[in-house]
C-alpha cells in the first residue's frame, strides 16, 4: 500500500502556516470588522489571535503525538471514540472545505472594481457573484485543484514562492497608505460613534463574524500535512508559533492602517455605512494611489490563491482522514501509488466545493460559516489534549505543553464565547448545517455492527448536550448578540462561562479507550521509533568520527 511521504522542513511548514492565514481575511476583514466595531475592531485581532493561540497550543502537544495527514479530523476519535470524532471531523472537513470557493470569491470580488465592463459585472451590488463571476471562481477552484495533484513537493514550491509576494504586498499597502492619509482622529472621531460606536459587545461579535478566526484558522493546515513533515517534534510547534505570531502582526497593521487612513468625510458617515466591495482597493484609489492598485489587483489573486492552495492539500487530507475513520467510503482513502497524493479525496472535495460556491456566493457568508464550524471543530482540540493525559499517559509527547490543565479549560471557554459572539441565529443554522451528518454517521456505524456502538454514543452525549445547551443560550442571551435578552448581557457571558466549564469536565471524563485509541497509540510509537532511530543513526556517525 502507499505511503504519504515526509518531505517539508520548517521553512516550508510556516510558509504553509502563513500563507494559509494571509489569504483573503487581510483583503476584507478590516473593512468588515471596522464596519461592526469601527476603531475598536483593532481589539477584536488581538483578541482573535490570543483565543487561537491558546487553541494552538492544546492542538501543538496532540498534533506532535499523532504525526499524520488528516490528523484533525483523527485525534478526537482516538480520545473518545467514533461519535464525538465524527462531530469533530465533519465540523473541520466542512469548514476547510468552504474555504476553497472562500478564497476563490475573494478574488473575483476585488475584480469587480477593474475599469473594464466584463470584470464589474461578476459581482452584483450586494457583493455576491453573477454568473460570470461564479465561472470565474470555478475557474480558480479548478487551479487549486491542478496544483496539489501531482506532488507535495509542487506544492510547497510553489507556495514558499506565493508567501514571499503575499506578505511583502500587505506591508507595502500599509506603508502606501499611511504616507499618503494618515488621520488619528478617526480613532475618536464623534460624529461617527467614536471609538467603540456599536459598544463592547461589538469588538466581540467581529471576532466572531467579520472573518477574523477565518483569518487565523489556517494555522490548522500545519497539523493537517503532519504526516508529511520531517523532524515533526521539533517543526510543528516552531511552524506553528511563527506563523501565527507573525500573521497576528500583519492584521493588526493592516487594521489600524484602514481606520487611520480613511478620509474623514466617509468616517463621519458612520463606519456602518462604508461599503466598499474591495476595501483597500476601494481605499487606495480614493487616496488616487493608482499605480499601487495594479500590485494590490495582483495580490487579489495572489493571497486568496495561495491560501486556497493550501487548503486544497488540507482539504484533501482531512477526507483521507475521515475515511481511516470509518466515516467514508474507501476510495476516499486511496492514495496515488506514483504521486503519493489522495486524489480520489480531491476530486471530492472539488465538487463539494462547486455546490458550496454556487449556495454560498458573498464573501461574508462564506466567512460566517467557515468561522462558526472551525470554532466547532475547535472545541474539541483542548477536551482531546487533556483527555489523552488522562487515559493514555504512557504515549510519547515530543511536545509536552506546561500548564495544559490551565490552559485547556481556557481554550475551551474562549471557543465557546466565539461560537456565541457569532449571534443568535446564525447559531441556530450552524448546528443545523453540523447535525446533518449524523445520518452518515449512523449509516457506516451500523455498517460495521459495532459491539461498542453504545459505548462511543455515550462517550459523545456531553458534545451533543453541549451544542443544545449553545442553541439555548444563543436564542435566550442578550439582545446585543441577537438573543431575545432573557438572559441579559453580562449574565449571559457569566452563564456560558460556568456552563462551558462544566461541559470541559464532562468532556475530560468522557474520554475511553477504544479500537482507534489503539490505532493512535501504533501511530505514536511509529513516530517514536524514527526518531529513535534517527538518534542512533546520529550517534553512531559521531562515533565513527
Amino acid at each position: 500500500m502507499s505511503k504519504i511521504k515526509r518531505s517539508i522542513g520548517t521553512f516550508g511548514l510556516t510558509m504553509i502556516g502563513l500563507t494559509s492565514m494571509i489569504g483573503s481575511g487581510w483583503l476584507f476583514g478590516s473593512a468588515r470588522a471596522s464596519q461592526i466595531a469601527g476603531p475598536a475592531a483593532i481589539f477584536s485581532w488581538i483578541i482573535g489571535m490570543i483565543i487561537i493561540l491558546t487553541i494552538a497550543m492544546c492542538y501543538a502537544e496532540v498534533g506532535t503525538m499523532f504525526p499524520e495527514s488528516g490528523g484533525m479530523v483523527r485525534f478526537m476519535q482516538y480520545s473518545h471514540g467514533s461519535f464525538a470524532g465524527f462531530f469533530g471531523g465533519w465540523s473541520i472537513w466542512i469548514a476547510t472545505v468552504a474555504c476553497l470557493p472562500i478564497e476563490a470569491v475573494a478574488s473575483v470580488t476585488y475584480m469587480s472594481s477593474w475599469p473594464w465592463k466584463w470584470a464589474q459585472q461578476t459581482t452584483a451590488t450586494d457583493g455576491s457573484l453573477t454568473i460570470s463571476g461564479i465561472v470565474i471562481a470555478c475557474a480558480l477552484l479548478i487551479t487549486y485543484f491542478l496544483l496539489n495533484y501531482w506532488t507535495v513537493k509542487l506544492f510547497t514550491r510553489v507556495n514558499s514562492l506565493i508567501t514571499v509576494f503575499k506578505i511583502a504586498v500587505p506591508f507595502l499597502t500599509v506603508i502606501g497608505i499611511v504616507i499618503a492619509s494618515f488621520h488619528p482622529s478617526n480613532l475618536t472621531n464623534a460624529t461617527s460613534g467614536g471609538f467603540a460606536p456599536s459598544g463592547v459587545a461589538s469588538v466581540f461579535t467581529a471576532v466572531a463574524s467579520a472573518g477574523i478566526i477565518f483569518s487565523f484558522s489556517g494555522f490548522q493546515n500545519i497539523f493537517n500535512l503532519g504526516g508529511e513533515v520531517k523532524n515533526p517534534s521539533k517543526t510543528i510547534p516552531k511552524a506553528l508559533i511563527l506563523s501565527i505570531v507573525c500573521t497576528g502582526f500583519i492584521y493588526v497593521c493592516l487594521q489600524t492602517t484602514y481606520i487611520l487612513g480613511m478620509t474623514p468625510d466617509y468616517v463621519t458617515k458612520g463606519w456602518n455605512n462604508i461599503n466598499f466591495h474591495s476595501p483597500f482597493a476601494n481605499l487606495l484609489l480614493l487616496l488616487n494611489l493608482h499605480w499601487f492598485v495594479l500590485v494590490l489587483y495582483m495580490d487579489a489573486f495572489v493571497s486568496p490563491s495561495g491560501a486556497g492552495i493550501a487548503y486544497s492539500a488540507s482539504a484533501a487530507r482531512m477526507a483521507y482522514g475521515i475515511q481511516k475513520n470509518g466515516h467514508a467510503p474507501a476510495v476516499i482513502g486511496s492514495v496515488h501509488p506514483k504521486y503519493h497524493i489522495p486524489r480520489s479525496a480531491m476530486w471530492f472535495n472539488l465538487a463539494v466545493s462547486f455546490a458550496f460556491l454556487i449556495i454560498f456566493r458573498g464573501w461574508g457568508s462564506l466567512a460566517e460559516i467557515v468561522s462558526g464550524a472551525l470554532v466547532l471543530a475547535f472545541l474539541t482540540g483542548p477536551i482531546c489534549a487533556m483527555s489523552l493525559r488522562r487515559i493514555g499517559p504512557e504515549l510519547h509527547r515530543p511536545v509536552r505543553l506546561k500548564g495544559l490543565s490551565f490552559i485547556a479549560p481556557f481554550a475551551f471557554i474562549f471557543a465557546s464565547f466565539t461560537l456565541y459572539w457569532l449571534r443568535w441565529p446564525l447559531t441556530g443554522h450552524l448546528m443545523l448545517i453540523i447535525f446533518l451528518g449524523l445520518p452518515i454517521y449512523f449509516y457506516y456505524e451500523l455498517k460495521k455492527k459495532d459491539s461498542d456502538f453504545r459505548r462511543h454514543l455515550k462517550a459523545g452525549a456531553w458534545l451533543v448536550v453541549f451544542l443544545v445547551f449553545m442553541l439555548l443560550v444563543s436564542s435566550l442571551g442578550s439582545k446585543e448578540f441577537g438573543g431575545k435578552d432573557i438572559i441579559p448581557y453580562g449574565l449571559d457571558m457569566i452563564v456560558l462561562a460556568i456552563g462551558s466549564f462544566f461541559f470541559y469536565l464532562w468532556g475530560v471524563r468522557s474520554a475511553i479507550v477504544t479500537t482507534s485509541y489503539y490505532q493512535g497509540k501504533a501511530v505514536n510509537e511509529q513516530e517514536t521509533q524514527i526518531v529513535d532511530n534517527k538518534e542512533i543513526n546520529v550517534n553512531s556517525r559521531a562515533v565513527g568520527k
